[in-house]
């Protein structure tokens, strides 16, 4: 039986950048970064502090988990902005908007009641977007 999500995958353009992102700019914490087996895959980790059992893992489009021809088009749907990759949650969104305008997070859109929360959506350094969202009253996340 299933017992709850762990790790799930970013595509991202280049791990470092990424990890910056993601640390630096988001406020999430390196979880792992570490060379795996003989292929020399790195395996980037971060997540929220206060979900120590929730993982994002920052991946490289390619080997040894895809093709070349599918890498390239996984970069180039994230180059086009299209790749959306889930749903971040906040308890102030609109501290956090300011803070991450100010360390210069790309917002696409603003934020914006709706009957679960309020609702802004940014893009990271790699094209992804997140909802990025303060849920009200129970409700779930977008």
């Amino acid at each position: 039986m299933i017992t709850g999500l762990a790790i799930s995958t970013v595509w991202v353009l280049d791990q470092d950048r990424a990890k910056a992102f993601y640390t630096e700019k988001l406020g999430l914490e390196v979880r792992a970064d570490m060379t795996l087996g003989e292929a020399g895959m790195r395996w980037v980790t971060v997540g929220a502090a206060s979900q120590p059992d929730v993982m994002l893992t920052l991946m490289v489009p390619g080997a040894p988990t895809m093709d070349e021809e599918s890498a390239a088009a996984v970069r180039m749907l994230l180059a086009k902005g299209v790749v959306g990759a889930g749903a971040l949650t906040t308890d102030d969104i609109h501290r956090d908007y300011e803070t991450f305008t100010a360390r210069g997070v790309e917002f696409i859109q603003a934020p914006v009641e709706h009957p679960y929360g309020t609702e802004s959506i940014l893009r990271d350094d790699s094209g992804n977007w997140f909802s990025f969202t303060q849920v009200s009253g129970g409700g779930r996340a977008s």
